[in-house]
């Protein structure tokens, strides 16, 4: 096939790469008639590139939105990204209906370019929900969300003494009723007692983890991390200055062992390891704890979905045997909803007012009536039956998710599972899941190659992160079903 572009295999740009932004030119000069784009195939063929690089090239403009993966059907222009033909500039100046329209030059000057590193982005399609099989995570069941009960709070909060608490400017003050609520009602189900000087509301985990790398991390401070790990928390500590050393993960969780040596912060997911979902042991909370209180070694603790928990008694959290040590992240994101954007974190009353002062000057506080609502939430128990029914929603998804991998993936090596939503998968050595992920997608299954997941350069691409939280319980065996057969069409034998 005759195409509009070539790609320089001597470039240090790697080939993919080359190839989705060539791929973007020709799609917003309007080449590709119908709106369909080539066969990984016949793309591959005609550039002579590996199938492999055109898949990476079509996941990346899918994961941006720029085309969308039909099932059976290849991949296909975005009609609702808004894309339109490049016209050629008008350079003569004053003109056009837009004359400022062009470029200004001082943005070259005064904007900062985006910070770039080698660390590998966790990246899902914009559509990801049209999908009849999307094995992605960071979304729950839709029913589970206590809609009435939510409503019902945000009308309280504008009412009555409530209404000043949610229209006031706050300044850097959290909402006094959530921070009593978060110290008697949601940490001492973790084992931890605090005070609300202890607690500073955010817009999330990942706020509370940039305000912490602002506060903590400067050029050079070395930092632990998991390894496989959370891909966000590594962006957050990279961008800050930090120099990551993986810290490896077994069954037990993480290795408390020579990879933390030096290390000045940890950052951990003791409840369900962030990606593998298990739990560090008794023994290695112990033996943590003592390295960072002999080694004056901070511990960041993100427990993110600490109450999902779906056999046994969840642990207490690793901040219960030290609250000064450990600096602990909570969310309630992952029990109401992912668009909510409200958690917390707790530790020494001198890091929450450095943290109150860095919020204050990027955002003051989150916004107060939200803060108000999710106080009456909770006061109201609302909130503790929304959990028990999110809880029952994924156990359901959980349990049949783990069903059809034992039924078509025997052979495959699944981690101990006690909750979370998710479970991660070990395929067989010759598998590659990024090839798997791309000839799935245009059958309506969607997965998380779990090679993004890991530090460094040679990471393994034979592990998928399944997601469970978004699918339609009555499609997950058929899902499960198209990742086997996909798997043997590559060679790869599931049993």
């Amino acid at each position: 096939m005759a195409l509009p572009f070539t790609l320089d295999p001597a470039s240090p740009e790697p080939l993919y790469l080359q190839l989705r932004a060539a791929l973007e030119r020709s799609v917003r000069a309007g080449v590709f008639p119908g709106g369909r784009l080539p066969s990984s195939r016949e793309l591959a063929a005609g550039l002579g590139v590996s199938r492999n690089t055109v898949n990476l090239a079509y996941q990346e403009l899918a994961a941006d939105g720029i085309v969308i993966a039909r099932p059976r059907s290849g991949y296909v222009v975005n009609p609702g990204a808004r894309i339109t033909p490049a016209a050629e500039p008008d350079t003569r100046p004053g003109t056009g209906p837009d004359a400022g329209s062009a470029r200004p030059v001082w943005l070259e000057r005064l904007v900062a370019p985006a910070a770039r590193d080698e660390l590998p982005h966790i990246r899902k399609p914009a559509d990801w929900d049209r999908y009849p099989h999307p094995f992605v995570t960071g979304h729950l069941p839709p029913e589970a969300f206590p809609g009435r009960a939510w409503a019902r709070c945000l009308r309280e909060a504008l009412a009555g003494e409530h209404r000043r608490h949610s229209l006031q400017d706050g300044i850097d003050a959290d909402d006094p009723l959530l921070a009593e609520l978060i110290c008697t009602q949601i940490l001492p189900g973790r084992g931890i007692h605090a005070a609300p000087e202890r607690v500073l509301v955010t817009l999330g985990s990942q706020q509370a983890l940039h305000l912490l790398a602002a506060a903590l991390v400067r050029p050079g401070t070395p930092v632990a991390v998991e390894d496989p790990g959370y891909p966000d928390a590594r962006h957050i500590l990279a961008r800050a200055g930090a120099a990551l050393r993986p810290a490896p993960v077994d069954d037990a969780g993480l290795v408390v062992g020579p990879a933390l040596a030096g290390a000045e912060l940890v950052l951990t997911t003791p409840a369900h390891q962030y990606p593998t979902n298990v739990t560090l042991s008794g023994a290695r909370r112990q033996r943590l704890v003592a390295l960072a209180r002999a080694r004056d070694m901070v511990v960041v603790e993100d427990d993110y979905d600490g109450e999902l928990r779906y056999t046994g008694r969840a642990s207490p959290a690793l901040a219960s045997l030290d609250r000064d040590t450990v600096v602990y992240l909570g969310s309630f994101s992952k029990f109401l909803a992912p668009g909510l954007r409200l958690g917390f974190v707790t530790g020494p009353p001198g890091l929450i007012e450095a943290l109150r002062d860095l919020r204050r000057y990027s955002i003051r506080h989150p916004p107060g009536h939200l803060q108000r609502a999710l106080a009456l939430l909770i006061a109201s128990g609302d909130y503790r039956r929304g959990v028990r029914q999110v809880r029952r929603a994924l156990r359901t998804r959980w349990e049949g998710t783990a069903r059809a991998v034992a039924a078509h993936l025997p052979g495959w090596h699944v981690q101990p599972r006690a909750g979370g939503v998710s479970l991660w998968l070990t395929g067989p050595a010759g598998l590659d899941t990024r090839e798997l992920a791309a000839r799935l997608a245009p059958r309506g299954v969607l997965i998380e190659p779990g090679d993004t997941f890991f530090l460094g350069p040679g990471r393994p691409r034979n592990h998928i992160k399944l997601g469970f939280g978004a699918l339609d319980p009555a499609r997950i065996d058929q899902g499960v079903a198209l990742i086997a057969a996909e798997a043997r069409r590559l060679g790869v034998t599931p049993r």
